[in-house]
C-alpha cells in the first residue's frame, strides 16, 4: 500500500494544485464581474480543494518515507538527465513556492474569515497580496510536481 500512495499520491496533488489554479482564477473573474456568490463558491471551492492537497501531499510524504527512508523525492544529479541550469531553476522555484507555501493556509482562511464576517475592505485589504501569493503556490507546485515526477523523472 504504501508503495502505491508513494508513487501515485503526487499525480493526485498535482492536478489538485492545478484545480486550485483553475477555481482561484475563476474567483477573480467572478468577483471582477461584479458576481459575489459565485466568487464566494469558487473561493470556498479552492479552499477545499487546497485543503485535500495539503492532506494527501502530507500522506505522501509519509508513503515515501515508509518506502525509501526519506520523504522526499531528490531531484536528478546526473548531468545527463538534467542540466545544471534545469537543476538551479528546480530550486529556485522549490525555494520560493515552499516559504510562501507555509504561509498559504493562514493567509486564505484569514481571507475568508473576514469575508464571512463581512469586512470586505479588510478582505480586500489582505487579498491584494494573499491571492497572488496563494496563486503563484498553486501554479509553481504543478511546476515542481512536472520537473520531477515528468520532464526529469528518473
Amino acid at each position: 500500500m504504501w508503495q502505491f500512495l508513494a508513487d501515485n499520491l503526487p499525480h493526485a496533488t498535482a492536478t489538485l494544485n492545478a484545480t486550485a489554479t483553475v477555481l482561484l482564477a475563476l474567483g477573480l473573474i467572478r468577483i471582477r464581474q461584479g458576481n459575489p456568490r459565485a466568487h464566494k463558491k469558487m473561493m470556498l471551492a479552492a479552499l477545499c480543494v487546497s485543503g485535500v492537497f495539503l492532506a494527501l501531499y502530507l500522506l505522501h510524504k509519509g508513503a515515501l518515507y515508509q518506502t525509501t527512508g526519506e520523504p522526499n523525492k531528490r531531484f536528478p544529479t546526473d548531468p545527463s538527465i538534467a542540466s545544471d541550469a534545469a537543476r538551479y531553476t528546480y530550486f529556485s522555484i522549490l525555494g520560493t513556492h515552499l516559504i510562501l507555501a507555509i504561509a498559504v493556509p493562514f493567509l486564505a482562511l484569514r481571507a475568508v474569515y473576514l469575508a464571512m464576517k463581512g469586512r470586505i475592505v479588510a478582505h480586500k485589504k489582505l487579498v491584494r497580496f494573499a491571492y497572488p501569493i496563494w496563486m503563484y503556490v498553486s501554479v509553481t507546485g504543478v511546476l515542481v510536481y512536472l520537473m520531477l515526477y515528468q520532464i526529469y523523472a528518473v
